[in-house]
């Protein structure tokens, strides 16, 4: 049995066997694997680049490999997915219709990685080393590794859930011994007025190295791995450990719905005024806690961020706009998504699900796979399509629309590790190994009788239907800067707006009172600056939270307009068959010409000033140009004179990328270059290949040339012609569409 969220999954695993077996991940865009060292480096992403396709790895893969791994990302994804594909291997043995042939290869395969990775446990902290070589270990020359001196929280303390289940199906005990171990040093070395970790941490001396708290990159797996410890292996000893971290978040970090990082000597001193993407797990964790109002005001935070971006941007700021508009894809947002539909069973998390795959469809979707969004803002794709994606995603996306009967087994008797692979309940059954020896006097100190040791029952939680929706509203209006706001019934002394950020003086006493009111304090930094932090529960009223939201978005927003900002990427789309807009390729801007995130509007004719051989063959077509000889504005006059709508310069640097390189901005040749009216690109080695493979293979290539890529619904085929634009749907933004062409009118090949 599947639904129709199924086939997506099943028609990439076809593409996976078709186009990048026995490579360790699909490159979407170019319909190729991933080779380790054949494609440039992507540092520890690159790290469990090595096995990932279970359904062959019996009869191809070996371990006894010369190759450096990192410890963490082959722990989640390659142990776990052995232990998780044994467990269903198992689930369906045991019921008697499938895999009748199974005799525990897959557990056998991962003891024998287990054994590999164990000797990067082997410090005096017990922390483990974060790369390991699979055949040498980590010490002595051939190794390449063991030198390292720091390691993230997160990955000395995700490794419990595969480690002991992997002691338990085994009955060796040795790898549940080693991630104890590592997580009683993490909680010894937490900070004890704060009771909060740092993100980076030496792994000899047990020093912070970077003493910043959230829970999102460097912790979050940390704490999703404590809870989930309690609940797959029955001790109650992480559960307390758990709890008490919890209470620091909810006092420190969070400040409804935003989850702010902290300084762990000083909790109440902001770390940085942006979150990072991969604390969208943390709502899911706290369905799994059982706190389902917070997680119901974090995730809808979380949602109109991504309605507002089409994806959750890798890092946003309190006031919601793209710190790093990178999305490779990630499936945190979804798999909270899951937990709260499960916990309310709330049809508005099935729209929001749909959303996601709507965006997924529309946005990222290419000829072969899902591509990684380079930049949220202008749709721009990357070639890569990390294996969480499939592990997670999908899974996460059917489960939500699943009914009983499309599930060959019950998923409450599982738990989901970080990388979504199942391990069994039962394992909590099965003897344990003993604990190592802990610190009695850290024992003593923990107190968890302030907290609940079951779960709440979400219909005594909110015994009103609309509960939930008020909860959601308030945010949903901050994000949109829509909310409504009431004429009357305003706090006294409270004017609307109350104060403006243009007209706020730190040193006004009338000032400080109405942030006061609106929640919102001033912190003096020892450098003379002041920070400006907004606690919405210090509020006096509803309302004066929601001017205090609305205060702190115009400082972020007056302090954005006081710097001089980078002209942002540009888009190239291919809309041409067989691409239909699916392949953006990002670009960097022209500092002349057409300013293709401005309307089109009050843009005056110029004149022009060179000529082609070929005037004809431009004359309405976008010319591919490549880099050197001359001034790229010279370039712009020679290909407008001929009739051009538009350029695209190619580097001739082979390799570039926009991978690896910082956006190219294309200055003018020093004079007055407001005779130039039409746009030009630029494009790195890679992402110019691309388009010149597609011109080379298909002849005709039609591409649009605009601020970001477009929604493939705003492009309309006709019958007779499947790549006809209908330009009118654009509004009044500049979007350049047309045919591209060389100049030179030569056979066509991509750059030497």
């Amino acid at each position: 049995m599947f639904n129709i969220y199924t086939l997506p999954l099943i028609l990439i695993g076809c593409v996976l066997q078709d186009h990048a077996y026995p490579a360790d991940e699909l490159m979407p865009l170019t319909c190729r694997g991933r080779v380790r060292g054949l494609e440039p480096s992507r540092g520890d992403v690159d790290d469990p680049l090595f096995l990932g396709m279970l359904w062959r790895v019996l009869k191809d893969v070996r371990l006894d490999n010369d190759v450096v791994v990192s410890v963490f990302e082959t722990n989640i994804r390659v142990l776990g997915g052995l232990l998780g594909g044994h467990s269903m291997a198992v689930m369906l043995k045991d019921a008697g219709h499938y895999m009748q042939w199974y005799q525990d290869e897959l557990l056998h395969m991962a003891k024998d990685l287990g054994l590999r990775l164990l000797p990067a446990f082997n410090t005096s902290s017990g922390l483990p080393y974060p790369r390991v070589n699979l055949k040498h270990g980590v010490r002595g020359p051939e190794s390449r590794t063991g030198t390292e001196t720091d390691t993230c929280t997160a990955c000395a303390g995700t490794i419990i859930l595969e480690f002991a289940a992997l002691s338990r199906f085994t009955g060796d005990p040795v790898f549940e011994v080693h991630a104890r171990r590592a997580l009683n040093f993490l909680w010894e070395k937490r900070q004890r007025n704060s009771n909060l970790v740092g993100t980076t941490i030496n792994i000899h001396s047990g020093e912070w190295v970077r003493r910043d708290s959230g829970v999102g990159a460097g912790i979050d797996s940390y704490y999703e791995y404590l809870l989930k410890a309690y609940i797959l292996l029955g001790d109650d000893l992480f559960l307390q450990r758990f709890n008490i971290h919890y209470a620091s978040i909810m006092k420190y970090i969070s400040q409804p719905p935003l989850l702010l990082d902290v300084h762990i000597h000083k909790p109440l001193l902001p770390a940085r005024t942006w979150m990072d993407s991969l604390l969208a797990f943390f709502p899911g964790l706290q369905v799994l806690k059982g706190d389902i109002r917070p997680a119901i005001e974090t995730h809808e935070m979380l949602y109109q961020v991504t309605k507002k971006h089409n994806f959750l941007p890798e890092a946003f700021t309190t006031d919601f706009r793209v710190h790093w508009a990178q999305h490779p894809l990630r499936p945190e947002f979804a798999e909270s998504t899951y937990f709260l539909y499960k916990a309310t069973k709330d049809p508005y998390y099935l729209e929001v699900g749909r959303t996601v795959l709507d965006n997924l469809n529309r946005f990222a979707r290419v000829p072969c796979g899902f591509a990684a969004m380079k930049d949220v803002r202008t749709g721009s794709h990357e070639d890569r399509m990390d294996s969480f994606f499939l592990a997670e995603m999908f899974k996460y996306l059917f489960l939500l629309f699943a009914e009983e009967d499309d599930l060959p087994f019950n998923v409450e008797d599982y738990i989901f590790t970080t990388e979504a692979h199942l391990l069994p309940l039962s394992l909590s059954t099965t003897p344990r190994a003993p604990s190592p020896p802990a610190n009695s006097t850290s024992e003593e100190e923990l107190d968890d009788s302030n907290f609940d040791w079951t779960c709440p029952n979400t219909r005594l939680l909110f015994p009103d239907p609309a509960f939930p929706r008020n909860l959601r509203d308030p945010i949903r209006s901050a994000v949109d800067k829509s909310c409504p706001r009431p004429a009357i019934h305003r706090e006294p002394g409270m004017g609307r707006p109350p104060l403006r950020a243009q007209d706020f003086m730190a040193n006004n006493p009338d000032h400080l009172e109405l942030l006061r009111r609106m929640g919102v304090s001033l912190i003096h930094l020892k450098d003379g600056r002041v920070q400006l932090v907004q606690h919405a529960t210090q509020a006096v009223s509803a309302v004066a939270a929601e001017d205090g939201m609305r205060f702190m978005q115009e400082m972020m927003e007056l302090s954005s307009q006081q710097q001089k900002e980078q002209l942002p990427p540009r888009a190239v789309q291919i809309i041409s068959h067989p691409f239909f807009g699916r392949v953006v390729l990002t670009a960097g801007p022209a500092q002349f010409g057409i300013d293709l995130s401005k309307s089109i509007t009050g843009v005056s004719p110029y004149s022009g000033c060179a000529e082609l051989s070929n005037a004809a063959f431009v004359q309405g077509r976008i010319a591919l140009l490549q880099r050197g000889q001359c001034m790229f504005a010279e370039k712009a006059r020679h290909i407008m004179k001929a009739g051009a709508i538009g350029g695209i310069v190619i580097d001739d640097n082979e390799g570039s990328s926009s991978d690896t390189a910082p956006l190219f901005q294309m200055a003018g040749d020093g004079r007055n270059t407001d005779d130039v009216t039409l746009p030009l690109l630029f494009l790195f080695y890679k992402e110019g290949n691309i388009l010149l493979e597609a011109l080379k293979e298909y002849r005709e290539v039609e591409v649009l040339l605009s601020d970001k890529a477009r929604d493939r619904g705003e492009i309309h085929w006709t019958e007779q012609e499947e790549t006809r634009f209908d330009s009118v749907t654009i509004s009044k933004w500049p979007v350049f569409q047309g045919s591209v062409v060389t100049p030179n009118s030569g056979p066509v090949a991509p750059l030497q």
